[in-house]
């Protein structure tokens, strides 16, 4: 597998052969692909996790077969499903996670962001609900842990907007952004759930593929994209982290 001279920092990853390194690691199987991000970024290595499915596989693989817990980034807008904290919290267990959670500062409870954003937000203003609930928490966390790399969850098969996903890229910030399962599909991740007894979310198992905020999520139908649970009729496909 290929590697860098030395351990990269944000100052120099734009001077990585993203173009070679994608090519390389096109058909690489995740493990490979964190593998060679954790010698390369011995400090500054994140995940990022909402603890869907393939967030799991992600942490599964970190913190059990390389033996390696990187901090993991969870964005708590309040508005989860109690199912998604109950995981959150039987995965911290379960791993011992070096867990991080981040949200919108001043508020506690749904109650007080409704008095402060108004009742629904995302009804009145999608754009703003993300942008306080997960656009400035994520980004407050990355700089809080001097994130040089950063981890996601994203398959190229889950949307549209992710078909062209390559495994390494940078983001606005000029971090390193890694998604170890760009060219897996749906049944790969669950085929290695099933494989090394991986715990993920029960509402999975009830017509949610893709779980996010309770008040914007619903089931979906046979036939149905993965992610069309998602903001159902608000006309969206991603809410602005990977933008």
């Amino acid at each position: 597998m290929m590697t860098v001279a030395a351990p990269f920092t944000v100052q120099t990853t734009n001077s990585l052969d993203l173009e070679h390194l994608n090519r390389e690691f096109e058909t690489a199987h995740p493990k490979d692909i964190l593998t060679w991000s954790i010698e390369n970024t011995p400090t500054g290595l994140v995940q990022t996790s909402a603890f869907n499915v393939d967030d799991m596989v992600i942490t599964h693989i970190l913190y059990r077969e390389l033996n390696h817990p990187v901090p993991v980034i969870f964005l708590d807008t309040l508005y989860h499903f109690r199912e998604t904290l109950e995981l959150v919290a039987k995965a911290q267990e379960v791993y011992d996670l070096d867990l991080k959670i981040y949200k919108t500062p001043d508020v506690d409870s749904r109650t007080a962001f409704a008095a402060k954003y108004g009742v629904a937000l995302w009804n009145s203003d999608i754009t703003k609900f993300h942008h306080v609930t997960k656009i400035e928490p994520l980004q407050r966390g990355l700089d809080e842990l001097n994130t040089i790399a950063w981890i996601t969850g994203r398959r190229r098969d889950q949307a549209v907007t992710r078909a062209n996903m390559p495994v390494f890229e940078l983001d606005s910030q000029n971090r390193l952004k890694i998604n170890p399962l760009a060219s897996w599909t749906r049944n790969d991740s669950w085929n290695y759930v099933a494989e090394h007894s991986v715990i993920y979310n029960p509402l999975h198992d009830q017509g949610y593929p893709s779980i996010g905020d309770e008040p914007i999520t619903t089931q979906i139908a046979e036939g149905e994209d993965e992610r069309a649970g998602r903001w159902r009729g608000m006309g969206k496909t991603e809410c602005g982290i990977h933008i």
